[in-house]
């Protein structure tokens, strides 16, 4: 099977099928096996349970066979008069109604199997000649299972939006970012990994959401679990997990509603992962998660900007407020709601520019503080009176 060929899903299946893996076995059964495999920390280095066996595939093809698999499981586990290719197909579809750009490059075809192949290409894979490989294991496959347990949510109801997808990340957000802040003593290191996150937020109109508020959100078993292994690796990004750290996880766990053994298995889980992966995952391995992000974006964010330069400046001009705030954040600090909406101007003129999609991809908004930093170079330079030109410009 070739996860980069037409036709890798109906392999899949296939290949799957002498298992006979997903028979009255849920996601909650398998759990265990897309931690251990590194789906659900976004950094993939087997496939789950060793199901498919092939030392040649990439993360990025791993990645995508390990979501089909998850999506797999919640469809043969509900009844539905429509295939497994059309569901997809249609859930992607449903959730990505409004983002053009998402959608372009996957409505042209009309063969149901060749769609929903494009859609997981296209929501699991960027191109490499944008973007590095670890930064693509931490921002583009790490909200990934939020996928699984929103399709998991239409196919019991027959409907889904957005506000599942933003409810599911706006609590994730509030919990990874309340684990960050549990050191008591924050290095430069921990605070700029807070900074980060804060400046990357997306879905919340005005602040994040409370942790009491994002603890009650959590409905299900399988969230609750989802949720504590995320805040576990956000405790390990530093490779340590200190006593605030630990006490905090144990305070999340109760809160979740999840056992003590569950709680346990989540920080001995991450710690056994760290240390026999730690080669084959770069920013988990890292000393300095915000300083690789940076050194791993700067690039790919230039290259997007110079390449279309005419088109986001056009854009950028029809979007007065937008231009006015860029202007004012060459020479003062923006405000947290003038920063909202720079983001959520940014995101809707990307929408306009198919190859700038990779900002609308979960997670994307990380790039935004990049974005800000360097598109005042686009601005008119009556705007930009200190502006002065690089000679290769």
């Amino acid at each position: 099977m070739n996860p980069s060929a037409s036709g890798w899903i109906k392999k899949l299946i296939n290949e799957l099928k002498p298992y006979e893996l997903f028979k009255d076995n849920d996601l909650e059964v398998y759990y265990r096996h897309f931690r251990d495999c590194g789906f659900i920390y976004g950094s993939n280095v087997t496939v789950v349970n060793n199901w498919i066996k092939n030392k040649d595939y990439g993360s990025d093809e791993i990645c995508k066979i390990n979501l089909v698999i998850a999506l797999l499981i919640a469809y043969t586990n509900h009844n539905t008069a429509n295939d497994f290719y059309t569901e997809v197909a249609n859930f992607y579809n449903t959730i990505n109604r409004e983002r053009v750009s998402f959608l372009q490059g996957i409505i042209g075809s009309k063969d149901v199997k060749d769609q929903a192949e494009r859609i997981i290409n296209k929501r699991v894979q960027i191109d490499d000649n944008l973007i590095d490989k670890s930064f693509n294991y931490f921002i583009t496959n790490a909200l990934l299972f939020v996928d699984v347990l929103a399709f998991r949510t239409y196919l019991k109801t027959g409907t889904v939006d957005d506000d599942v997808i933003k409810q599911y990340e706006a609590i994730i957000e509030s919990i990874v970012l309340n684990t960050l802040h549990s050191k008591k003593v924050k290095s430069d290191y921990d605070k700029s990994l807070i900074n980060l996150f804060e400046q990357s937020l997306r879905y919340q109109r005005d602040s994040v959401l409370l942790f009491s508020e994002a603890t009650n959100l959590v409905d299900t078993n399988l969230f609750a679990r989802y949720c504590l292994d995320l805040a576990a690796m956000a405790t390990w990004t530093d490779a340590k997990l200190d006593n605030e750290e630990e006490s905090f996880l144990n305070t999340l766990g109760e809160k979740l509603n999840l056992t003590q053994h569950q709680t346990d298995e989540a920080s001995k889980t991450i710690e056994d992962f760290y240390k026999n992966y730690r080669e084959k995952v770069p920013l988990l391995g890292s000393k300095n998660i915000v300083k690789t992000f940076y050194d791993n974006s700067t690039n790919m964010v230039l290259k997007l900007i110079k390449r279309n330069s005419k088109k986001l400046t056009q854009e950028l001009l029809e979007s007065k407020e937008l231009l006015i705030l860029l202007t004012q954040s060459t020479v003062r600090d923006l405000t947290k709601d003038e920063q909202k909406k720079v983001q959520d101007q940014l995101l809707d003129v990307f929408k306009s520019i198919p190859s700038l999609a990779i900002f609308i991809l979960p997670g994307g908004a990380l790039l935004l503080p990049l974005v800000v930093k360097f598109i005042p170079k686009l601005l008119p330079s009556a705007f930009d009176d200190n502006r002065i030109e690089d000679e290769e410009e």
